[in-house]
């Protein structure tokens, strides 16, 4: 509901009938402004300052910093501490399998967070401090085990296990940050900026991605800073964490939080700000929200209607959670299938790409001798991927940034389309003609789909929850007595990142060692293109 100047200037028929006109104009207001806030707790924030949404984004940045490091070290890390092959799978399902149970619980408990800071920025300092916990354990974890257990095999029994739990602490934090980032954007942005945001968050994620994969592409070992400390991961993990803390810090200080309060004795009332004036018992407070905190008392609603949502919320168990979960509306259901399909295509190719360029295009081998040329050639395929996935990462800020132009002619269904359609033909033709230059030249459509996945479906989340903040206004009190949490929506739209990792754990790992890294891509085809006909045809895209 927007508070305008002429809802207060309008032009009457008569001058006798200003009194009553005024009124019934006044009481009908108050009577919807009352029922929007009761019924469906309704937050129409003011516009952002660009300033702000870039402070907001800054999350996602130092996010993918830390991802792209990962990516780039994780692997030499495992291998260095001898943990065993039989023990790979086993690191990378733990997390997303948390993750996947997990998340839609903390999405649930954000959203009735009382928290005088906010109900999400607690949860994404929390989750921050995990991240920063399992970096230091995976990049550091054999050096402190040599520094408080004696005797060789200790040491390294230790180390493996320290190692394998900071790789699954950091993937289960940064995977689970994501959902209270995008439910902190739409509770304090109004719906313009959070389009506006969702695509700084993909731009700041390009920019993130593709600076990590830089700073793992440089020999820190032959800095200053490497001969002054223990090892190259030590220079990383320093590097890291100093990016991250700093990023964490900026997005937490962005944009203010109005925290949740059950009052039983008192309803605030949030409108958006679009005059400076004041008038009658509205009056500005902090934080950029407008408060109504003289309502007429004969205008207020009984007592138990006022506190029903409050109620139901409080008695919300993991039972109820996950009854909302498997009750969801069926446009919700589809958007969250679709979104399985991208990413299973995504992290089908991302996952194994170096591989496959090591092996398929370059015509290495990773079993080879260390000291032969078929293991040398695959070693370049790998450095040559990972300039790759670094021009992915730039064509994803790049395109994150063309989206808002092509959203005004092609709507959220033709970016969504697209994304999936020109990732789809991009991994079809990398795995038929597997080239060098063809390869790396297709990458940038990689960003494509990595920008799209990243905005488009947040955006139909925020326009669902739009249209029905809208319906609730329309309808009686009795008709809506608990309203879906944005943040337990966003959070199961994340779970599906967490069941895809989980799907191609299980399966694609057989189907490589079988037939061989070009799998990963035509899967990615396959799958990415069946993904494309579910978007077209089974999501819905409100207007």
């Amino acid at each position: 509901m927007t508070l305008t100047k002429q809802s207060f200037h309008r032009a009457l028929p008569h001058p006798s009938e200003v009194a009553m006109t005024d009124l019934d104009h006044t009481r009908g207001k108050q009577k919807a402004m009352q029922q929007s806030v009761t019924r469906t707790g309704m937050v129409v924030p003011k516009k952002r300052l660009t300033g702000r949404l870039v402070m907001h984004s800054m999350a996602m940045f130092g996010r993918e910093f830390c991802y792209a490091v990962e990516a780039a070290f994780v692997t030499p890390v495992l291998l260095s501490v001898g943990l065993p092959k039989s023990l790979y799978s086993l690191v990378w399902l733990i997390s997303p399998i948390l993750g996947f149970v997990l998340q839609p619980v903390v999405g649930s408990a954000s959203d009735h967070c009382t928290c005088s800071w906010g109900r999400r920025r607690p949860f994404i300092l929390g989750l921050g401090i995990i991240m920063l916990v399992g970096m230091a354990l995976y990049l550091n974890g054999d050096e402190m085990i040599s520094a408080f257990i004696n005797g060789r095999d200790k040491q390294q029994t230790w180390a493996i296990v320290v190692t394998m739990l900071g790789v699954v602490l950091f993937d289960f934090a940064a995977d689970f940050i994501d959902g209270p980032i995008k439910a902190y954007l739409f509770d304090v942005c109004s719906h313009q900026d959070k389009e506006k945001g969702l695509h700084y968050h993909a731009l700041f994620t390009g920019l993130g991605g593709a600076l990590g994969y830089l700073t793992g592409a440089v020999d820190w070992g032959q800095t200053v800073l490497g001969y002054s400390l223990t090892s190259e991961f030590q220079v990383i993990f320093l590097l890291s964490a100093l990016v991250f803390l700093i990023c964490l810090t900026v997005h937490l200080r962005s944009i203010p939080e109005v925290p949740l309060r059950y009052n039983k004795e008192e309803t605030k009332l949030l409108l958006e700000v679009t005059d400076p004036r004041k008038y009658s018992s509205i009056e500005e407070i902090r934080n950029g929200y407008i408060a109504c905190t003289e309502i007429n008392a004969a205008a207020k609603p009984k007592k138990h209607a006022a506190t029903s949502c409050t109620e139901t919320q409080r008695r919300m168990t993991l039972k109820s959670l996950l009854k909302t979960l498997f009750s969801m509306p069926s446009h919700y259901r589809y958007l969250c299938v679709s979104h399985l399909f991208g990413w299973m295509a995504f992290l089908s190719n991302m996952l194994f790409f170096t591989d496959f360029m090591g092996q398929v295009v370059y015509q290495g081998s990773p079993y080879a001798p260390h000291n032969s040329t078929v293991y040398l050639t695959y070693r370049r395929g790998v450095e040559v991927g990972c300039w790759g996935l670094c021009i992915n990462a730039i064509s994803s800020s790049v395109y994150s940034y063309l989206q808002k132009i092509l959203l005004q002619y092609i709507g959220l269904k033709g970016l969504y389309f697209i994304g999936y359609l020109l990732f789809g033909l991009g991994t079809g033709l990398i795995g038929l003609f597997p080239n060098v230059y063809s390869t790396l030249a297709l990458c940038s459509l990689f960003g494509v789909m990595s920008s799209t996945l990243y905005t488009v479906p947040f955006q139909l989340i925020a326009e669902y929850h739009r249209e029905e903040e809208v319906q609730s206004l329309q309808e009686d009190e009795q008709d809506t007595d608990y309203r879906r949490g944005k943040g337990i929506d966003c959070a199961a739209l994340t779970c599906m990142v967490q069941l895809a990792q989980i799907i191609l754990g299980v399966g694609l790992g057989l189907l490589v060692s079988v037939a061989g890294s070009v799998v990963t891509v035509i899967s990615a085809s396959m799958v990415s293109l069946i993904g494309c006909c579910f978007v077209a045809f089974c999501v819905r895209y409100v207007g």
